[in-house]
């Protein structure tokens, strides 16, 4: 009787470890984690300070108060209860940039890439068709101009096989009904 012999926890492991679609996951984790670091930059030093001229440069300050008066001390409510809708803003406009980069440096130029490989091969597959076409329609004239040629060689084939001379009447033959005069 021969043992089947089922695949160790380790090799388990390493065929996990050598799948194509991990190593890209870990990728693109490191690199969304390093992609974070610019976002923020961005975020905090060229639109904090747009919209701090309008106001301050720290979305987080932006708030208000639903229930008046509001009074903060070291960061906290002490009175009042505060919506914070400047730390939402800021997230919000940290998502929008960090989505407008990806698809304007990533997306779109992949797509455009994919787009021009595609109109490629569709190229390639149109010319051989065209060709095809093209070398029947030959054959066709050829086929034609030796019909042609066989035809003009020995007259035109009238329905019965003979030549049209064959069946046009000549002068030995009388005018219907028979008999001379």
């Amino acid at each position: 009787m021969s043992e089947k012999k089922e695949p160790g926890v380790w090799q388990g492991f390493k065929a996990f470890l050598m799948r194509g679609n991990v190593v890209d996951l870990a990728v693109a984790v490191v690199i969304g984690a390093a992609f974070t670091n610019v976002v923020n930059a961005v975020v905090k030093g060229v639109i904090n300070p747009l919209v701090g001229a309008f106001g301050t440069k720290n979305l987080d300050h932006y708030s208000s108060c639903l229930k008046a008066p509001c009074e903060m001390k070291n960061g906290e409510a002490v009175k009042g209860i505060p919506i914070m809708w400047g730390s939402v803003l800021s997230a919000t406009l940290s998502f929008v940039i960090t989505a407008a980069v990806v698809y304007f440096l990533m997306v779109l130029p992949m797509a455009k890439y994919l787009a021009r490989q595609a109109a490629r091969k569709a190229e390639k597959e149109g010319t051989r068709e065209v060709i095809e076409v093209t070398e029947l329609e030959v054959l066709q004239q050829i086929r034609d101009a030796l019909v042609a040629q066989r035809g003009a060689g020995t007259g035109e084939a009238g329905p019965g096989g003979g030549t049209a001379q064959d069946e046009r009447p000549g002068p030995e033959t009388g005018p219907p009904g028979g008999g001379a005069r």
